[in-house]
């Protein structure tokens, strides 16, 4: 088994959070978003992995070290690492051939801004699967549409009519990737464009026309990271279902609490020190910050941050940054929010 993951975007959603870090590698509950994604998905498939191919983009943003965290995240997982780029923004579609010398076999296709929950098994007479999730306004996604035998028979992009209440969340299975790769060679080909892209979605709908089988996999819980708002409630649900499952070392062994206290569900990492503060519930904080009269809570705060007389709500702050809530001079930048 294969794991694709198209990352090449660099989340202008996001900003500007995304202007110095690929969206994919900020941390959530403590850990890189795209790290999560690929290690539930190893746990969902239940079996080896062969490789893990990571499409990036611009060298000059996803450079060497992402390269290397990528690479030993395939290699904890006991599978190879095979990195390509995808040096112009020509779509899902692009990015998937982008690595066309791993497409072969089967294999799992993945973006890197969505985080799931999920238990079930790959059906064995599908020569696909596309993971949904159910949703209360379908016409607001791109959704499945099912025939009497709840096979996928067409994909629909916000249906003014119902059509489904089943989401596509980005994440496929194909027992031959080979197949979607042919199929895809054919779009590239014919400048089959959807919004001046060329997109999976023509792909699928290729291997389709020729009679392949597409089935569901349900997800239980499908969790975005397209924006600071649904980063800051990603992070917020990841915590409470890693204390629901028992997960140790959320707390790291090294943090300094003077006069402070931590309210769980948190993640808060190695050097941290705590000075008349009061964190959680549901604050992830990154390595070597220090907080001094802060009350922080359902926020999402990364590495090297100093904070000052805060009291902090809904709040998503980057690394290497000096906040003081008395503050009398300031210098923020770019797509920066004070709200």
């Amino acid at each position: 088994m294969k794991i694709i993951v198209p990352m090449a975007g660099r989340g202008s959603r996001l900003r500007p959070h995304t202007l110095t870090i690929p969206k994919p590698l900020i941390p959530v509950a403590g850990e890189p978003i795209v790290h999560r994604l690929v290690k539930d998905i190893v746990k969902v498939l239940n079996q080896p992995i062969e490789e893990i191919a990571f499409i990036l983009g611009d060298p000059a943003f996803f450079g060497d070290d992402v390269v290397n965290s990528l690479t030993k995240l395939a290699e904890n997982l006991g599978a190879k690492a095979s990195i390509y780029r995808q040096d112009q923004p020509l779509g899902t579609g692009h990015a998937i051939m982008c690595a066309k010398e791993s497409l072969s076999g089967p294999a799992v296709i993945a973006y890197a801004d969505t985080l799931i929950r999920a238990n079930f098994n790959l059906d064995p007479e599908a020569d696909a699967v596309i993971w949904v999730k159910q949703v209360d306004q379908p016409e607001a996604y791109g959704v499945v549409k099912l025939n009497e035998k709840n096979e996928i028979i067409e994909l629909v992009e916000k249906p003014k009519d119902f059509v489904s209440d089943l989401a596509v969340i980005g994440i496929y299975y194909f027992k031959d990737v080979n197949v979607l790769k042919n199929e895809l060679q054919h779009v590239l080909d014919n400048n089959i464009v959807n919004g001046g892209e060329y997109q999976i979605n023509d792909g699928i709908k290729g291997m389709m026309a020729k009679g392949k089988i597409f089935k569901t996999g349900e997800v239980s819980e499908w969790m975005d990271c397209g924006n600071k708002a649904v980063t800051v409630e990603t992070n917020t649900r990841m915590l409470g279902f890693l204390k629901a499952d028992g997960e140790e070392q959320m707390i790291a062994s090294t943090v300094k609490l003077n006069n402070s206290k931590i309210i769980e569900p948190c993640f808060i990492g190695e050097n941290v020190v705590l000075n008349n503060s009061t964190v959680g519930p549901n604050v992830s904080i990154g390595n070597d910050c220090t907080l001094s009269n802060v009350i922080v809570k359902n926020s999402l705060i990364q590495s090297k941050n100093t904070i000052k007389n805060a009291n902090l709500d809904q709040a998503m702050i980057g690394n290497h940054v000096q906040y003081d809530g008395n503050f009398k001079m300031i210098s923020i930048g770019d797509y920066s929010v004070l709200e």
